[in-house]
């Protein structure tokens, strides 16, 4: 009889080629998640594709890094060590593509990235105070908070099927006669000079706007997936996103809308350095901003940790929470020094370890390491730049469109019979976020200083929803209920 003490499955050692083959199963789960966020940044910054190559890289490299200290664990104060994979979070999108409208380039990223590594020093230091937050967050809190992030993730992946309202690729464009008449009348002797700031109207209709080419090519990668999610099994089903993300750039590439030029002069293997992008930039106003955004994302993954707790069979105790929690806030650090953004679990990764069965968390070890060598090689960041901004629209339309339904399906299980203030809470917190969307000019008659502050939805929703919960609700906790929420939330991150 062996007196050897059984190994919990967590702390499981599978063999080597088991856990490359699991690891890489993890990898491609959250890899078309993982680049979009880069994706989207780097194009709302107007950096050349070199640099938004490099984000991707960048991205790919600390996903690995932040997914290897989580699972795997590093001192008393970092990792929960479970089978957690760690990635960019969507609920920052927002907020940085405003602070990329308002400052694009170089200097746009180096004030972003200053952000980022400000949220992760403070989320550090909050972690464990945050992991006693979780009474303020309940599910009517978080699902009308995740509900808000996917409509204002909805208008990027509209964007990237159509065009973007403004620029090279806006609906209309001016009248070529017409601006070449008034080029001439300035230009005449004696002419009155127009006023300054005198712009002429758009009012062709631009060819660039909803080519139906393009079109047509979202609209295959979004029947493409929705017939493997349909007919697919297993693991294809959980990667359907990234198959058709794969068959519209092939499609894009037989039709001469994708070039590999950028992909041919890449190199094979480079290193991932800090501060590429120069000096951050520290604005304490957007450094708020952020951390905002990051208590909301822990919260969320303190519902996470607590349901991949109840699913490996290990009760996640308060210390455990800060762990996380900490890591979350050592993986943004992270991000912003090398050059990309806050992290968090992703939660399709946990879905997956309940999907099959297999619960060491070497597996995301393993899985950490991919991405890590991933992040090394500039060509595969170059192929996924080049990437038509149609065939990721027809992605999008699905990724964020989950978000959005996610919510729902945490609301669906909120109790609005016998509570009907949980109706007001959902309905104004809604509107609220709606604000910038629909009249993005609503600010400008208040403090320039606070503009990044409330210019997101995402932070007036949730910002409204805790304080109508608290008004409402009291702080009551239901740690039964955020679990069940964060089981249901398989598709935001």
């Amino acid at each position: 009889m062996d007196g050897a003490p059984a190994v919990d499955a967590v702390d499981q050692r599978l063999p080597t080629g088991r856990l490359a083959v699991l690891g890489l199963q993890h990898v491609l789960v959250m890899y078309a998640g993982a680049i979009a966020v880069p994706l989207i940044i780097g194009r709302a910054l107007q950096l050349n594709p070199q640099q938004v190559a490099m984000l991707i890289s960048a991205d790919l490299f600390c996903c690995g890094l932040v997914t290897l200290i989580q699972s795997w664990g590093m001192t008393q104060w970092f990792g929960i060590r479970l089978p957690v994979m760690m990635g960019v979070t969507f609920a920052a999108v927002a907020p940085m593509i405003t602070m990329a409208n308002n400052t694009p380039g170089l200097a746009g990223a180096q004030t972003i990235f200053g952000a980022v590594i400000g949220a992760g020093v403070v989320s550090i230091l909050i972690a464990p105070f945050v992991s006693r937050m979780l009474r303020f967050f309940p599910p009517v809190v978080t699902g009308t908070i995740i509900l808000v992030i996917g409509i204002n993730l909805m208008r990027v992946g509209i964007n990237w099927v159509f065009g973007n309202p403004f620029g090279p690729t806006a609906p209309s464009i001016v009248n070529p006669d017409h601006a070449k008449w008034l080029a001439d009348v300035s230009a005449a002797a004696g002419a009155v000079p127009p006023p300054k700031g005198l712009a002429l109207a758009a009012s062709v209709p631009n060819p660039k706007y909803a080519p139906l080419a393009g079109v047509g090519i979202a609209a295959l990668v979004l029947v493409c997936i929705m017939l493997i999610a349909k007919y697919a099994k297993g693991f294809v089903q959980n990667i359907s996103v990234l198959i058709g993300i794969i068959v519209g750039a092939v499609v894009a590439a037989a039709m001469g809308l994708m070039s590999f030029d950028k992909v041919a002069k890449a190199g094979w293997f480079d290193v991932v350095l800090p501060f590429q992008f120069g000096v951050p930039i520290f604005d304490p106003i957007l450094i708020l901003t952020m951390t905002l955004v990051m208590i909301v994302v822990m919260i969320e993954s303190t519902g996470m940790f607590l349901a991949l707790g109840e699913m490996t069979g290990r009760p996640v105790s308060q210390p455990d929470l800060a762990r996380g929690l900490r890591t979350d806030g050592l993986g943004t650090l992270i991000g912003g020094i090398f050059n990309t953004f806050p992290y968090t679990s992703f939660s399709q990764n946990v879905g997956l370890v309940g999907v099959t069965g297999v619960r060491s968390r070497f597996v995301c070890v393993a899985g950490g390491l991919i991405l890590v060598a991933l992040g090394m090689f500039p060509k595969m960041a170059a192929l996924v730049e080049a990437l038509p901004t149609v065939v990721l629209g027809g992605a999008g339309l699905v990724m964020f469109g989950m978000v959005a339904a996610t919510g729902i399906r945490i609301l669906a299980a909120v109790e609005f019979q016998t509570n009907r203030n949980n109706l007001f809470i959902v309905a104004v917190s809604i509107a609220i976020g709606m604000i910038p969307l629909v009249a993005p000019n609503f600010k400008q008659w208040m403090a320039h200083a606070i503009h990044p502050l409330i210019d997101s939805g995402i932070l007036l929703a949730s910002m409204s929803a805790v304080l109508l919960n608290a008004f409402f609700n009291g702080g009551k906790a239901d740690v039964a209920a955020t679990v069940v929420a964060a089981q249901q939330a398989d598709a935001v991150h």
